[in-house]
């Protein structure tokens, strides 16, 4: 299975470069905005300004030009588009000579990560790939968990959070905690409240559960 290994990159700090207008269209900019990326180089001659390139964000410098391999020079990662297979090849090799994570879009040997699809509730992301086999079948198992997980779980994972902050100088053992938190959430439960407005009621039945009936 390619690209079997699933990992989340951590792009504070780190410049990152788009290269091509295919790549931009298809919300690649917004995506590793949407990560935490600090720095976002684009480079795209021909796309518009709009809602997949915000040249307003301070966090992206856009070069209406051609790229150039210096342009990877202080990249941690590259995702690129071209029609051109030529030109997909020598993006891919000017990365990988520099040591910059690439993935060159449908074109798996030219890749060295998948770029999930990916839904977004605040701290909780949820990815789906198929390995590049796919992308048609990752968009709609994008779309059917959007569905599934609505807007209530950013409240509800910020109450989560939250909740464990607050306990954890009371739970120092993991073990413990570990115990502790799996028979207090449930999650069905957690979301049912957060939704009818009951965030507060949610956060009080979770601490009562984790210090008080967890005693026993």
């Amino acid at each position: 299975m390619p690209f079997g290994f699933p990992a989340f990159i951590e792009l504070t700090g780190r410049t990152v470069v788009v290269i091509g207008d295919g790549a931009v269209r298809d919300g690649k900019v917004r995506g590793l905005l949407a990560a935490g990326a600090d720095r976002v180089v684009v480079l795209a001659p021909g796309v518009a300004d709009g809602p997949d390139l915000p040249v307003d964000d301070g966090r992206v410098t856009v070069h209406r030009r051609a790229w150039e391999p210096r342009d990877l020079d202080d990249a941690f990662l590259c995702i690129a588009s071209s029609a051109d297979p030529g030109e997909r090849d020598e993006i891919a090799r000017a990365a990988r000579h520099r040591r910059v994570l690439v993935n060159v879009m449908d074109d798996v040997a030219n890749c060295d990560f998948a770029a999930p699809a990916v839904v977004r509730r605040g701290d909780l992301a949820i990815a789906i790939s198929t390995g590049g086999r796919s992308p048609a079948a990752a968009r709609r198992l994008r779309e059917l968990l959007e569905d599934r997980f609505g807007p209530e779980w950013e409240e509800l994972i910020e109450i989560l959070r939250a909740v464990r902050e607050d306990t954890l100088p009371m739970l120092p053992d993991l073990a413990e905690r570990s115990r502790r938190w799996r028979a207090a959430l449930d999650l069905d439960e957690a979301q049912g409240l957060v939704s009818g407005g009951r965030g507060d009621e949610l956060r009080a039945r979770l601490r009562r559960r984790l210090i008080e009936d967890g005693v026993a």
